[in-house]
Order: C-alpha cells, then sequence, then structure tokens
C-alpha cells in the first residue's frame, strides 16, 4: 500500500495572511481616526451662530448684512398716487445741502392726514418749529384735532380728498370726477365747514382729478370766495391746481418734497436732506409728510440739527406766490 505524502506548507503563508490581517486592522484606525478629526474640525450650527454673532462686520458675509439691512414691513402704507414731481422741476437736480452755515433759507412742513388721532400732533408739537397741520374733513377725531390746533395757533389747511387715477378710495366726501360743479362746489364747502379755522387747502390724492382744469376751476372758485390760499400736493406730474389757482389769483404754491414716501428711517432722512439742498439752492422748499411714528421720529432727529445750520421753519403760507409777486 502506498502512502500518500502530504505537500509541504509553502514557506512564509502564515506571516502573509497574518500581515495582511495587520494592515486591515491599521485601516481601520486610520480611517476612525480621520472621522474623529472630521468631526472635531466641524462646528455645530449652534457654535457657528454663536461665531456670527461675535465676528467683527467686516468677516459677515454680504447676504447676511442685507438680511439685515432689510426694512420691516410698514403698517401705514402711503398713497401711490403720492408720486413725485416732473422731471423738469428742480427737485430731481439737487441731491442735498452743501456744507457750512445757511441764512435766509426757509422750509416749510406740511403734514397730511390728520384726523385721527389728537396723539399724533403731540410729536410735532415737541420739535419746536412752526409745521402746517393739514387735516382730512370727516377723520375719526377731526373735531378733537382741529380744536387742539386751533388752541394752539396752529396753521390748518383742509385736507381736501380727490379722486386718484389708481382706483384706490380716496375717503368720505370725496371730489370725483363724474360731479357737476354745484355737486364738487357743495362737497368742498361742507369739507371747509368740517375743518373750521383753516386758512387753506391741499389735495388729499386727487391724481386724476388735480389733472381736469374744469373742475378744478370749480372747486378753487371757492376759495378765491372766501380768501382761502392752495397747496398743490403735486400727486401727478399732470396736476393743473398750481395753474388754475394762480389764474384765478389765488395765493399758491406747489410741494417739492414727499418726505416719507419710502417709509424707511434711511429713507426720510435722505430725503429731508433733499428738501435741504432745493431750499439752500432756490431759497425755500416746502415738504409734506405723513403722522407716521417712523417720520415724527426722524424729524425729532433732523430738525433740530437742520435749526443748528440756520435754516428757518416757517408755516406754508410764507412761501405762496400772490397776485402782486413779480413773476
Amino acid at each position: 500500500m502506498v502512502q500518500r505524502r502530504s505537500r509541504p506548507r509553502p514557506r512564509g503563508s502564515s506571516s502573509r495572511s497574518g500581515g495582511g490581517l495587520w494592515l486591515f486592522l491599521l485601516g481601520l484606525l486610520v480611517g476612525a481616526g480621520a472621522l474623529y478629526l472630521f468631526h472635531q474640525g466641524s462646528p455645530s450650527p449652534a457654535a457657528t451662530e454663536r461665531r456670527e454673532e461675535e465676528a467683527p462686520a467686516s468677516r459677515r458675509t454680504a447676504r447676511q448684512e442685507n438680511q439685515e439691512k432689510k426694512p420691516p414691513a410698514h403698517p401705514h402704507k402711503v398713497p401711490s398716487e403720492h408720486v413725485e414731481p416732473a422731471a423738469s422741476t428742480p427737485v430731481t437736480t439737487v441731491a442735498g445741502p452743501p456744507a457750512g452755515p445757511v441764512h435766509g433759507v426757509r422750509v416749510a412742513l406740511v403734514i397730511d392726514d390728520l384726523g385721527t388721532s389728537v396723539e399724533e400732533l403731540r410729536p410735532l408739537e415737541g420739535l419746536g418749529v412752526p409745521v402746517t397741520y393739514s387735516v382730512l374733513p370727516y377723520g375719526d377725531q377731526t373735531p378733537e384735532v382741529v380744536a387742539e390746533l386751533r388752541k394752539r395757533r396752529a396753521e390748518i389747511l383742509l385736507h381736501l380728498p380727490m379722486e386718484p387715477r389708481n382706483g384706490e378710495n380716496p375717503g368720505p366726501g370725496a371730489l370725483l370726477q363724474g360731479m357737476s360743479d354745484d355737486e364738487l362746489k357743495e362737497k368742498t364747502l361742507a369739507a371747509l365747514r368740517a375743518v373750521p379755522g383753516a386758512v387753506g387747502v391741499n389735495n388729499h390724492m386727487g391724481s386724476l382729478l388735480s389733472a381736469e382744469e374744469g373742475p378744478m376751476t370749480a372747486v378753487l372758485g371757492i376759495l378765491a370766495a372766501r380768501g382761502l390760499f392752495f397747496l398743490d400736493s403735486r400727486t401727478s406730474a399732470e396736476s393743473v391746481g398750481y395753474k388754475v389757482a394762480r389764474e384765478l389769483g389765488i395765493p399758491a404754491a406747489e410741494r417739492q418734497v414727499f418726505l416719507d414716501g419710502d417709509p424707511t428711517p434711511e429713507g426720510i432722512e435722505a430725503q429731508f436732506q433733499r428738501l435741504l439742498g432745493l431750499a439752500r439752492a432756490h431759497g425755500v422748499a416746502i415738504a409734506i409728510g405723513h403722522p407716521h411714528p417712523e417720520t415724527l421720529a426722524a424729524l425729532q432727529r433732523v430738525v433740530p440739527k437742520a435749526r443748528a445750520e440756520g435754516y428757518e421753519f416757517v408755516p406754508v403760507s410764507y412761501l405762496l406766490t400772490r397776485s402782486d409777486d413779480n413773476e
């Protein structure tokens, strides 16, 4: 019987098998270490937020800065027909006042849309400068607001509602394009009775009606008969209010700047600087604003500085064009 000899095991096979196992284990250890270092180098979301809060402004991203600068939603929407005047007027050519003191330069501030709250008057009184107050005829507190203003001997305007182009509701008692001359006159008289003591009138909205010579002649004829003046709010570049007033011999003026078309603090202050620039360039300028909290707060910041520079704040009646003026 022939015995089968077992084949001898190749030398070194055991060591190669053991070496492969060691290499496998070493790979696992290296991978685990790399994974640990990766997690240690990646901060948690909370840590990231803390670092961004503590980082200087120069290291913040442009997106973060834009988010911070985005103004909050404004609860008081300024009517859309509160537009700037036509590009042909000097308003668009002056960005702001040059440096240095001024002398003999006059500025008028008109605050529209009053009549809903007596409390809105207090910050305006605190400015320490003359302000012209324009009161809606049928506001919730129009009688109380008018009584308070008359007690102060403040300058009062009737803020007369007129029809706009965009279909927005101008409020009760509005003068509409389809009304007859008699209806327009009757409504104008009724509105004047609701704001006793008014020395003049400016239009609330009215981008449609103020562009029509016939209706404006009927309305402004009432002012002429009562010795009142007209301030054209210029809610449309096509407004003929100032032109018709001058033809009727009515003392009149036009608004140059809306302060709060952009109701952010930065926007309001920029428009105020624009107002000062116009006043310095032309001797006088008229601005219209609204009793929004942002507007009142901005005026409290910028008016004292303008006074210190020499700007004189006057009622709007001081800046009227009259029949005896040399034009």
